[in-house]
């Protein structure tokens, strides 16, 4: 569905004085913080269809409409806010998240979507007449919180997953992909590839916190991405016998724990001698009580290194030493890769046109980066020019309540995207 003009009976040029892009940002920074967030942990638990979601999406199509943008939801339940006419082609987009990882922070996702409302204000502000159309989009489950899969909404969108894929998504209560689609008022019969949509854009360009220190050592609010690592999601089914804690002979057992704990330091160990890194984040325990050993520990791997040979002889070398333990202890094991993203190197053109932009004015040299994370930009990048921006996070936590940017480089982040979004959108 598209929405044309706001209804609050304002002009636009009174919507738009309204918002200088300093203030724009604040109040928007403002409106979205309490969204989903947890009392206890601090942390955000916006999850995909659920109603902090709905709360979030709510927000963007009020920003959207607030400043005279044709909204519209696409097929995969991704949000678009369009400055222009999407048919025209050579679109110039940006925009991110606006979901969480479980107790996630308040940056990862939004500061990306908050400053392209934020930059759309400033070059209104600089009375930038717009040769190309513009877009700022809201992607769907980014984070796989919910259903296991990241980047579901832009996955769909360039078929990289299918639609009788996405079906069998399930999350940890049972209830299915389609079914928290169809509960959130959305048609989950109509996803799938979108091609037609990606013809009309010429390029995107996230804006991300840095999920790293990088530029906090280097002294730098805002950088340019040179590449993704490749990076995947493996489930390790560590299978043995339930039997009573207290009465079970030590040598009698067949206790897949002591497999899975040894699998985890396995993997610290791997990383570190390769240079990447390995984490198990998430288990599942049956039939998780006290006093009983466990029947099955199911354990996801989560591994990521700067090239591919890396990232194979990393999740071999784990797989080897599962294996190692498993028969040691008299366990069975199976090991399912869930998902994978090869290394993606962001469009070299689009890139180095970014760092020439940023440099215009200081003549100085933008840093350009790499990073481990995972983005929307990436998934993209096999059928788009995709490139991204990353803001100072002066603590490098992220996927944590902990995660930060200060305000000052939240605003260089603002500008720095403006600047961007007017090169292009004037070429």
């Amino acid at each position: 569905m598209t929405v044309g003009e706001g209804g609050n009976g304002d002009s636009l040029a009174q919507r738009n004085d309204r918002r200088r892009p300093g203030t724009s940002f604040q109040e928007m920074w403002r409106e979205l913080l309490p969204i989903g967030r947890h009392p206890d942990s601090g942390g955000y638990r916006r999850y995909a269809w659920t109603g902090a979601d709905a709360e979030c999406r709510a927000w963007f199509r009020q920003q959207a409409e607030d400043r005279g943008l044709a909204y519209e939801v696409d097929r995969n339940g991704n949000q678009w806010a369009w400055l222009g006419d999407p048919a025209a082609g050579d679109a110039v987009v940006t925009g991110s998240h606006l979901d969480s990882v479980p107790d996630g922070g308040a940056f990862d996702g939004p500061l990306g979507v908050v400053s392209s409302f934020a930059a759309l204000d400033e070059l209104r502000g600089r009375d930038v007449e717009f040769a190309k159309p513009l877009a700022i989009v809201n992607f769907g489950d980014e984070e796989g919180a919910r259903f296991g899969l990241a980047c579901v909404g832009s996955r769909l969108t360039a078929g990289q997953l299918t639609a009788e894929q996405a079906h069998r998504l399930t999350d940890g209560d049972g209830t299915t992909l389609p079914r928290a689609m169809e509960a959130a008022g959305y048609d989950p019969d109509a996803i799938g590839p979108d091609p037609e949509r990606l013809a009309r854009i010429g390029a995107f360009v996230e804006l991300h916190v840095e999920q790293g220190r990088a530029l906090d050592l280097s002294g730098d609010p805002v950088g340019v991405a040179s590449a993704i690592w490749p990076h995947g999601r493996w489930r390790f089914d560590f299978r043995g016998e339930a039997n009573h804690a207290g009465t079970t002979r030590l040598v009698d057992r067949r206790d897949p724990m002591l497999s899975y704990a040894e699998t985890v330091l396995a993997a610290r160990r791997e990383a570190e001698l390769a240079g990447a890194v390995a984490t198990f984040g998430k288990i599942a325990v049956e039939p998780n009580g006290v006093n009983a050993i466990p029947s099955l520990v199911r354990g996801w791997l989560d591994s990521r290194a700067a090239d591919q040979d890396t990232l194979d002889t990393v999740v071999g070398g784990i797989e080897k030493a599962a294996r190692e333990y498993a028969g040691a202890h008299g366990v069975d094991l199976d090991v399912v890769r869930e998902s994978f993203t090869p290394v993606v190197e962001f469009d070299h053109a689009l890139r180095d046109e970014l760092g020439r932009i940023l440099g215009e004015d200081t003549g100085l040299k933008v840093p350009v980066l790499g990073t481990g994370a995972g983005h929307d930009a990436g998934i993209l990048s096999g059928s788009i020019p995709t490139a991204m921006l990353f803001v100072r996070n002066p603590t490098g936590v992220s996927h944590s309540p902990a995660e930060s940017a200060a305000e000052d480089d939240c605003l260089a982040g603002v500008r720095a995207l403006a600047d961007v979004l007017e090169g292009l959108v004037r070429r």
